[in-house]
């Protein structure tokens, strides 16, 4: 009898059908997720800021030239572009950086660490990203990395 049933609901069941919506993949339960890997660009220096909670994997990446935040939000790789700075910028990069796409607003602050044991780069020991959308919880994310500069 249960066969019968199991039978008639797979003969039931669409010979196609369409494929359910991938849940995003998120870091430590925040509405941003991985980057996939990041080539240096061609030109100017990058930023790759790694989250340092539970789940460490590249969570951003600033770029200086276009000045741009690329982070993964919702399960979508997005690019946000810089609409203000302060503080000194070596390398590029202000010591708080406010990133803006549509609605949404992500503030970097960063120390960055200028070393004698790196070249074409520096450090970053500490960063926080914090994300702002109209609706939804501020979220602050904290970050560390390297920056690395084009030849």
């Amino acid at each position: 009898m249960m066969f019968a049933l199991l039978l008639a609901l797979a003969q039931a069941a669409p010979t196609a059908p369409s494929a359910p919506a991938s849940p995003a993949v998120s870091i430590d339960g925040l509405p941003i997720g991985p980057l996939p890997q990041q080539a240096l660009p061609a030109r100017g220096c990058a930023a790759y800021l790694f989250s340092t909670g539970q789940t460490r994997v590249l969570a951003a990446m600033m770029t200086a030239d276009p000045a741009t935040l690329r982070i993964t939000l919702d399960g979508k790789v997005t690019d946000l572009a810089r609409t203000g700075a302060t503080g000194i910028a070596p390398l590029g990069f202000n010591a708080e950086n406010v990133y803006r796409d549509g609605e949404v607003v992500a503030t970097v602050t960063m120390t960055i660490e200028q070393r004698q044991n790196l070249t074409a780069g520096a450090a970053v020991p500490t960063a926080t990203m914090r994300l702002d959308r109209p609706g939804q919880d501020t979220v602050v994310v904290p970050l560390a990395g390297l920056i690395g500069c084009a030849g």
